[in-house]
């Protein structure tokens, strides 16, 4: 793998701690401003470094650092789309700004826009030729772009001037290696293990470079020594489990497998890879338990259907086996070796035609692929399918995520609804800088309460105690107050009952908003009894945002929403072009399994409301699981800049680039 990633956080770091000549003429409260978004970014906060460059980018437009400042934190994050267009605008402002050039080329090469990235390389090495850093730069774009002699050539004229980093001799190491000089690249990797004995991937790189060699006591060696310096590195164990496999140490390989598995109880290679020893050892339960988990994972892994219905049949469970080996033939229609196989069952469940016909198809593709009419791994019947994988061998990849066979599932849950809920205080007026929504007849039902309430997507401080005593209980205020703290209190018929006789007493914006908490809790009522059935729904996605079903061995049922959905379209009907109503609506059309129609109301609900970053995350969510991976990365990076902290995680599940860097 090439090292890119600490040496741009250290890079961005220097940078950030680095103060700006401002103007005379700046306001004291913009430097203010400015020393705490360097600051955050320094101390690795880049979500809150984000909300300062935001005010900033709002008082002076034209202030290319900040945007190159939030491009930084954005691009620490996981948002390259987001860091690429801060980067983009900071060369706009300044077409002189060699920083911009500089990132920007990094968040292309991301991108595997390798040709544009060396252009803006270039650009910057043009108006700063003596500035090594961009060498080093220049050299990883080269390493991703497979032209390893300008790498090399590259990582040279940076290790002349900065001859003590250990990261560029990683890099020029794994170049050469690419480049096929063994003894260049283990020079390399001693000397970055010389420059620093207590960075674990020098011991990682060679020992997998002594690995390559069958030199298995001194990579177990250096891989025992990454180990005692990072005891929490996944990819050292589970190098050093493929190398204890092939001294036939099982057990051994089988407790560091599982110890990766403790830190990543999804991760499926391991997962494969564990199945696979416990078929060995006769773990035939076992192993079955774990390829299961791998495809309900990765359920179009040809390799799993295969090696699973090796399994089943030691277990005699031949029509099962049957069916995988069907699966593996419908995904790679020339898989001679499953030809093979599938014949073996069928000829023992006395299916003596199809037995027959799949011998001969298998003859036939392994003739095809000898002539060399027929090409690709899966054609070649002398290869074995049953052993362990082992990560990349060429280096390229930085994370253990993004390693083959790796995706995992997760459920990700929309930004929740909003309702009127208890609030801690009034709003005492309007906050600088503040993205608050405002609408006047939203403003006036929240005035003349009771209590403090406000709209959220969450439930209010349950801390506020005000006392209704004394007050007439048939006073809307006052029902309404009680139901709020019913409903804190899972009182939700009771709530129900006080939401009903708010709603047949009032017209108008006031019912509008009566209807609004009717609706919400008539969903979270659906929501608790799909809970206790395990059954609540979610969108659910794999890492490359491709919808998945999933089947169930026990029936399920359906819930549905349409009580709280005809409660939040009277409510739209009421008062028309509230943002809080819409982006309701989009929630409650994603839970009828309505997402083109839901995307609608999000739309609706960002017009009204253009900093409404939970529309942006739900929008975004919705537009991935419909595979238009491009604008839902997009949302998402714009939900993050409007505070959604959420947004940075699912970018950085979703939203890697595709050829998974």
């Amino acid at each position: 793998m090439i090292r890119i990633g600490t040496h741009i956080r250290k890079a961005a770091a220097a940078i950030a701690v680095a103060f700006l000549s401002l103007s005379a003429g700046a306001q004291w409260n913009t430097e203010v401003l400015e020393l705490r978004g360097r600051i955050a970014l320094q101390d690795g906060k880049y979500a809150q470094a984000i909300e300062q460059f935001n005010i900033l980018a709002h008082l002076d437009t034209n202030a290319y650092w900040t945007f190159f400042y939030r491009g930084i934190a954005k691009y620490n994050l996981g948002d390259i789309r987001g860091a690429r267009r801060d980067f983009d605008r900071s060369v706009r402002i300044n077409p002189l700004f060699t920083n911009g050039y500089h990132y920007r080329a990094i968040t292309k090469s991301n991108s595997g826009e390798y040709d544009a990235a060396l252009e803006d390389l270039q650009k910057a090495i043009d108006l700063r030729p003596g500035s090594t850093g961009l060498y080093f730069s220049r050299g990883v774009t080269y390493f991703l772009a497979q032209r390893f002699g300008d790498a090399v050539s590259d990582f040279d004229r940076y290790i002349r001037q900065n001859s003590n980093d250990p990261s560029a001799y990683l890099n020029r190491g794994a170049s050469y290696l690419f480049l096929g000089d063994t003894l260049k690249a283990l020079s390399d990797y001693n000397k970055a293990i010389r420059l620093d004995r207590f960075e674990p991937e020098g011991y990682i790189r060679r020992a997998r470079l002594y690995a390559a060699q069958e030199n298995y006591g001194s990579a177990i060696e250096d891989m025992d020594r990454a180990i005692s310096l990072d005891q929490d590195n996944t990819i050292a164990y589970f190098n050093r489990a493929i190398m204890l496999y092939e001294t036939k140490d099982f057990i051994g390989a089988m407790a560091d497998l599982n110890t990766v598995l403790s830190y990543e109880p999804g991760n499926a290679l391991t997962l494969y890879n564990r199945s696979l020893i416990r078929m060995q050892v006769g773990d035939f339960e076992g192993a079955l338990d774990d390829m299961d988990r791998v495809i309900n994972i990765n359920p179009r892994n040809v390799l799993a259907y295969f090696n699973r219905a090796a399994c089943l049949i030691e277990l005699g469970r031949w029509r099962s086996a049957l069916a995988d080996y069907d699966r593996a033939i419908e995904l790679y229609p020339d898989f001679a070796k499953a030809y093979q196989n599938r014949s073996y069952v069928e000829n023992q469940l006395g299916m003596k035609k199809k037995s027959k016909a799949d011998y001969e198809t298998a003859q036939k593709k392994i003739a095809e692929y000898r002539s060399g009419k027929q090409t690709g791994e899966f054609a070649d019947t002398s290869k074995r399918f049953n052993s362990l994988l082992a990560l990349d061998a060429d280096f390229a990849k930085k994370d253990f995520n993004d390693e083959l066979l790796q995706h995992r599932d997760i459920d990700i849950r929309l930004r929740p609804m909003y309702r009127f809920t208890i609030a801690k205080s009034r709003q005492s007026g309007e906050v600088a800088f503040s993205n608050r929504y405002e609408n006047a007849e939203v403003d006036a039902f929240v005035k003349k309460q009771l209590i403090p309430v406000a709209p959220a997507s969450s439930y209010g401080d349950a801390t506020v105690k005000t006392s209704l005593a004394g007050y007439d209980p048939a006073r809307k205020d006052v029902t309404f107050a009680r139901a709020l703290r019913n409903v804190g209190d899972k009182q939700y018929n009771s709530a129900l009952a006080d939401y009903n006789a708010l709603i047949d007493g009032s017209e108008g914006a006031e019912k509008a908003f009566y209807l609004i908490n009717r609706a919400v809790l008539r969903a979270e009522m659906i929501d608790f009894i799909a809970s206790i059935s395990n059954n609540v729904q979610t969108l659910t996605m794999d890492n490359e945002g491709a919808t998945k079903t999933r089947v169930s061995d026990r029936a399920e049922r359906g819930y549905d929403y349409s009580e709280a959905l005809v409660d939040m379209e009277e409510a739209a009907e009421l008062v028309p072009n509230v943002a809080y109503i819409n982006f309701n609506l989009g929630n409650l059309y994603c839970l009828q399994s309505s997402p083109v129609q839901a995307i609608s109301y999000y739309d609706k609900a960002i017009e009204e409301y253009p900093a409404m970053g939970d529309a942006y995350y739900n929008r975004g969510l919705v537009l991935i699981f419909l595979k238009d991976k491009e604008k839902g990365c997009i949302d998402l990076s714009r939900a993050g800049e409007l505070g959604v902290k959420d947004a940075y995680s699912v970018i950085g599940k979703y939203c890697k680039e595709d050829d998974g860097r």
